[in-house]
């Protein structure tokens, strides 16, 4: 099989599941991402937030910093609980969702609630995905950490925020064992999560368990057949072990029930090419 296509279902995944690799997938990153800052690295110490947003704030242009400062100042003085809504604006105009969580929290701070904080903690975790400077990844994942954990403590049930600690943990690197351990945790009382089960499956794709990741993935579709991703999902795993037939079956499901012409066209491109 060619370079070109082992890496053709990968494009057509782009391209069809944005949406899942921007906010479900889990990351990965080589440590070789170009840095940015300036700041030395911290081998045992993770830099605050805090100080990522000032070194950004004194780069800001005049008057953007002059627009910022007044916003930051006039949410400070508020009490209402979504004053800091336009400094997350301002952040996310400058493509900046790792200073806009940051403020995401401080909305939550307020609110004080569980889908607050599970908000705030989802910022933090798919902010990282965007980060070019390595020395401010840790400080992500332990604010995620602490918001998914504040979400959790003030509603023993939000699944959603235990299974995104979980995904902290393994991906963070410092203790995967605890966070796959919460996982199989919240499967005992809730297998039928499609989330749980996607985390699962992007984790085994992660490490190349392609067998584990093929089970996963058809267990999303038990649960929600109208997860057509999953097929083209299945379609990868399947190619990984070069099994070309798997393979077109699943392209040919995908395309089958996609109402995406354009998605449509290339998976049926891409099997005719198969079939050659």
């Amino acid at each position: 099989m060619t370079l070109a296509r082992k890496t053709q279902i990968g494009i057509l995944l782009t391209a069809a599941v944005l949406f899942v690799l921007l906010f479900i997938a889990p990351k990965t990153h080589s440590g070789k991402l170009e840095t940015k800052s300036s700041m030395p690295s911290q081998a045992n110490q993770t830099v605050s937030l805090e100080t990522f947003i000032t070194m950004a704030t004194k780069s800001l242009k005049l008057e953007e910093k002059t627009a910022y400062d007044a916003l930051l100042a006039s949410a400070k003085k508020s009490s209402v609980d979504t004053a800091f809504v336009p400094v997350v604006q301002f952040w996310d105009k400058q493509k900046r969702p790792d200073f806009a969580a940051y403020f995401v929290e401080q909305i939550a701070d307020r609110t004080n609630n569980s889908l607050g904080y599970t908000k705030a903690g989802d910022r933090y975790y798919y902010a990282v995905r965007f980060i070019n400077d390595n020395n401010e990844i840790p400080a992500l994942y332990q604010s995620a950490i602490r918001c998914y954990e504040k979400a959790i403590t003030k509603d023993a049930k939000n699944v959603d925020a235990k299974i995104q600690l979980a995904a902290c943990f393994v991906e963070e690197g410092k203790d995967p064992m605890k966070g796959i351990g919460m996982l199989r945790e919240v499967e005992k009382t809730d297998s039928n999560n499609v989330k749980l089960q996607l985390t699962f499956a992007f984790f085994s794709v992660k490490s190349q368990q392609w067998d584990k990741a093929i089970k996963r993935f058809n267990n999303v579709l038990k649960i929600d057949p109208l997860y057509i991703e999953a097929y083209l999902h299945l379609a990868d795993a399947y190619e990984q072990q070069g099994q070309k037939n798997k393979t077109i079956e699943m392209l040919e499901k995908y395309a089958s029930v996609t109402d995406d012409a354009m998605a449509k066209k290339e998976v049926l491109k891409y099997i005719e090419q198969l079939k050659k």
